[in-house]
């Protein structure tokens, strides 16, 4: 072999070479890649409606293993506690009706008795409901009276809601409405419960001539109840998507534990007008472009958010935050009980364990290799991917005023969950009926919920408040 074929041959290895340790860098950069996407993929596949925000409608038919709440357990019982009064069904003082019973003969010796012969009584009493009868019908006539001194004849004026020859009165709309919007029923089965139980045949039409009329009377209604929540010291906002006409839009909540108010918007950002005081949400951005407020995040969600970074990704300091907040929430509860704030040396105490576990979880993640994008996204712009046990920190460290407000304002209280319970049963109105056909009909939905659900909060009688008088409504109104 001649020198020059050996210094090809030598070139042609070493082009070989950078070939292969090209390729095996690629090769190195994709399993990374792959290795980080297998990592998203099981980290998704571990979450449920009990680690994260997914509703539990999402968890399918195997629901998750509640082996750890995110309540802590109180050491009491279950069942009901010493002082609770209870509900237990009770003797009327006054019975409706009174059935007599007698022995027909004696047990001894088989002699005849009779009603004379009685000496007492044993009573027990039978809650029932009554048999179904046909609606009360009142005639309403406005008599015409002939003025001897004039010759002229006046008509009396019938009452106010009396306007058509024949009519449903205001309790049997109430009744509809109550239904309809609060126990959600679809239309055509609250018009076949009526027929079946009471025996009033409604037309479809007529169910929603009825939602239309109590939702253009209790309007003014929820617009007060709109501003006294948007001037609370505390109120809590969240936001829900649902179908009208086809399209989605948006639910938007405010309320107070007294007061609740519902909104239709086509715009997810849609924010409330003059508010003031804390707002309580949960860390969606836009809401801190609201001017002028406060800000208490909802802590159930980075609970949640911390229990599948136990459980899926095994982050130690996860679980010192679980704690931590935890204790913290218990510490502040117990305050409230009392009536008194929590001591200062306490709260800096917690602060600076909070402190002290946000720079355990950096730390951890400061010394993790970092991800590698995908190579669909390899030539994309911005700052390089983060954990999401990463970016919870990033969150809980840049608002810990926010997080922590709690324990400095006995009004401001752990979690959203006030406004989570007040969007619930709009998931339950999609689940059972389905979307709005028309804007109006989910306008009115909104503004006989909000009047509903402050109804409830203010401990009023339900159908008493649908055949009430608004002005009657807002004068015992309690805000706070």
């Amino acid at each position: 072999m001649d020198i020059q074929t050996a210094d090809d041959d030598a070139a042609g290895l070493q082009a070989l070479v950078a070939e292969l340790r090209a390729q095996n860098a690629a090769l190195v950069a994709q399993n990374a890649a792959l290795l980080a996407r297998v990592a998203e993929l099981e980290r998704q596949v571990g979450l449920n409606s009990a680690n994260s925000g997914k509703p539990p409608s999402s968890d399918g038919l195997k629901k998750p293993v509640r082996v750890s709440s995110l309540r802590e357990t109180s050491g009491k019982k279950p069942g009901g506690q010493k002082g609770h009064p209870g509900k237990t069904l009770r003797r009327a003082e006054a019975p409706d009706a009174t059935v007599d019973h007698f022995p027909p003969a004696c047990d001894s010796c088989g002699a005849a008795l009779s009603e004379a012969m009685a000496t007492g009584h044993t009573a027990r009493q039978v809650f029932d409901l009554p048999e179904p009868r046909p609606l009360v019908v009142t005639e309403h006539r406005a008599h015409r009276c002939h003025c001897t001194a004039c010759g002229r004849q006046t008509r009396a004026a019938f009452p106010a809601g009396v306007t058509a020859p024949v009519q449903y009165g205001a309790r049997v709309a109430a009744f509809v409405v109550y239904l309809l919007h609060y126990q959600l029923l679809p239309e055509k089965r609250l018009a076949e419960l009526m027929a079946d139980l009471f025996g009033v045949n409604l037309a479809t039409a007529t169910v929603a001539a009825m939602s239309q009329t109590c939702a253009a009377r209790f309007e003014g209604f929820a617009t007060t109840v709109r501003d006294h929540v948007a001037a609370a010291a505390v109120k809590h906002l969240d936001e829900t998507g649902f179908r009208i006409g086809g399209k989605t839009q948006w639910l938007h909540i405010a309320s107070t534990i007294l007061l609740t108010f519902y909104r239709v918007s086509p715009k997810r950002g849609s924010l409330p007008h003059n508010v003031t005081g804390v707002v309580v949400h949960d860390h969606w951005r836009p809401y801190y472009t609201l001017k002028g407020v406060l800000h208490a995040l909802c802590n159930a969600h980075h609970l949640r958010e911390l229990k599948a970074l136990v459980e899926i990704e095994k982050e130690d300091w996860a679980r010192k935050m679980q704690r931590l907040l935890r204790r913290a929430r218990h510490a502040a509860n117990l305050a409230r009980e009392q009536g008194k704030p929590l001591p200062p040396r306490l709260i800096a105490l917690f602060e600076r364990c909070y402190d002290a576990v946000l720079a355990d979880g950096l730390a951890f993640h400061d010394g993790q290799l970092p991800l590698v994008r995908p190579a669909s996204k390899a030539k994309r712009r911005g700052r390089q991917p983060r954990r999401v046990g990463h970016n919870l920190l990033l969150r809980l460290s840049s608002r810990k005023q926010d997080v922590l407000r709690f324990l400095s304002d006995p009004a401001v209280p752990f979690t959203n969950n006030l406004a989570e319970r007040d969007g619930r049963m709009m998931k339950l109105r999609q689940k059972i009926s389905g979307g709005f056909r028309t804007v109006d009909a989910a306008a009115e939905f909104g503004t006989i919920r909000s009047l509903l659900s402050t109804a409830k909060k203010q401990g009023w009688d339900i159908l008493s408040t649908l055949t009430a008088q608004p002005s009657q409504l807002l004068a015992q109104l309690r805000t706070g």
